[in-house]
């Protein structure tokens, strides 16, 4: 069963410089039932203006990744970590017991839109630690490669928690199809296009809480870039 969150039913946060769109409950967007799915608790999909972005602040106890869809994300923590993020990378930030950063538009004169994603991680007070890896157009072209996953199966990064996530580009004539398991929740979210999954056409910004269903289905993409979450069977993160 696919329970749909349409890209126009999400929050907004508009403060000029940025403009998020709030899958679920996050700053000053509240909805009580829009308090994320399983250990999913933040997708806000993010444009920042040229040379703008997130100054330095703290995160505790939390696994955040950003997925960048154009431009060029810059990252420094306190960890001494500094790096640029491109389409394509995956940039890891388990917080741990306290880490501090920030995030910024790198360039000058050109946009950013990216992805951040928090997942609640099953063990606290971990040492914070950073991760960041690239996959290229080739890795995700019809197919969905996974990018993160408790053990670094298949290259990926490593996160903790018992959550897989999977990214995955389809147009035309491509599909594939996702064994989830017995006893398994899934979020499906779509970046860019539109596609199919398991019969329902998804544009855009589209969400959909999926339960009940042991295998995936994607196809019928049209420039369809997607994110895929393999989660535990519970209904709000274990925060």
């Amino acid at each position: 069963m696919l329970e749909l969150r349409k890209a126009n039913d999400r929050g907004l946060a508009n403060l000029g410089w940025l403009e998020s769109r709030h899958t679920f409950s996050f700053g000053h967007y509240r909805d009580p039932q829009q308090q994320g799915f399983s250990e999913l608790l933040v997708i806000n999909d993010d444009r920042v203006q040229a040379e703008q972005g997130f100054g330095t602040h703290p995160h505790n106890n939390m696994e955040i990744f950003s997925y960048v869809l154009e431009g060029a994300l810059e990252h420094k923590d306190s960890m001494g970590t500094g790096s640029v993020i491109h389409p394509g990378d995956v940039q890891l930030m388990s917080a741990g017991a306290g880490v501090r950063h920030s995030e910024f538009n790198h360039s000058a004169t050109e946009p950013l839109h990216f992805l951040q994603i928090w997942i609640v991680p099953n063990i606290r007070a971990a040492k914070p630690g950073y991760q960041q890896k690239h996959f290229s157009e080739a890795d995700k072209r019809g197919r969905l490669a996974l990018i993160i996953s408790p053990d670094g199966a298949e290259g990926s990064l490593r996160i903790h928690q018992d959550a897989r996530v999977y990214a995955g580009l389809f147009d035309g004539d491509e599909a594939s199809t996702l064994a989830l398991g017995p006893n398994r929740y899934a979020y499906v979210h779509v970046a860019r296009g539109s596609l199919e999954v398991n019969g329902q056409r998804l544009a855009e910004g589209d969400g959909a809480r999926v339960r009940h269903e042991e295998v995936l289905h994607l196809s019928g993409g049209q420039r369809a870039e997607v994110l895929v979450f393999n989660l535990p069977p519970r209904e709000l993160p274990s925060r």
